[in-house]
């Protein structure tokens, strides 16, 4: 398994000091060289989840092993930040590119945060840039790209480091049906050429349909899904 989690609790504290019970004891597997997808209804929790999971929060019980290191028995907050930028990808609906930098900067900037000179990491992103099918783009910054485009050059920079795995967030969210089939088509190609492994929430059904595991989160609780037919 490329993900474990046990025994994961989280509340928030509501006006008047009642919790609010967001997960519920929750134990969860994802297999490397997947492509694993959780569904549920708003509110249901996924996203809180899959932020910690990824180290993007903190649970109030629980462990989280990637790879068979526990992120929250990591010292402190820096070290959960190092970890996360050499092990892990993370995808947002929105982008969160830098305006200020170019698309193959945007990209080439976790490698350099991690210590790769800046020749390797630019050449390193330009060959990222390629495979998402950006290699003209590379010196534009996202102002002057489509929402389809920003969110590919996020998908080259969760890719630049070669994470253990990658999460995404309503990646397709913000996307109209055919940028998102193009980004669906891509995490199919990643996963397939470069055995990468994806979790990803989302409540877009084209997307579900590629998936090798989905599950569902009802009430703080996730369960298998076995229903649908996989169309890769």
């Amino acid at each position: 398994m490329i993900l474990e989690a046990k025994n994961i609790y989280k509340s928030y504290s509501q006006n008047g000091g009642k919790k609010l019970e967001i997960l519920k004891g929750i134990d969860f597997t994802a297999e490397e060289k997947k492509i694993t997808i959780i569904v549920g209804a708003s509110g249901a929790g996924k996203s809180t989840f899959l932020h910690i999971l990824s180290g993007l929060d903190n649970p109030d019980k629980g462990e989280v092993l990637i790879n068979g290191t526990n992120i929250y028995s990591l010292s402190d907050d820096e070290q959960i930040s190092k970890f996360r930028n050499k092990h892990i990808g993370f995808i947002f609906q929105f982008h969160h590119l830098l305006p200020e930098f170019t698309a193959i900067e945007n990209v080439a900037l976790p490698q350099l945060i991690n210590g790769t000179d800046r020749e390797s990491a630019m050449k390193n992103a330009a060959e990222l840039l390629d495979l998402v099918g950006l290699s003209d783009r590379t010196g534009h910054k996202p102002s002057e790209l489509s929402g389809g485009e920003q969110q590919r050059v996020a998908v080259a920079r969760a890719l630049i480091n070669k994470p253990d795995i990658i999460f995404a967030d309503e990646p397709t969210g913000n996307l109209d049906s055919k940028n998102s089939e193009i980004l669906h088509n891509l995490f199919v190609d990643l996963n397939k050429k470069l055995g990468a492994s994806f979790l990803i929430v989302t409540h877009n059904p084209n997307l579900v349909k590629l998936a090798d595991e989905v599950y569902e989160m009802v009430d703080g609780k996730i369960f298998k899904k076995n229903y649908f037919t996989k169309s890769k």
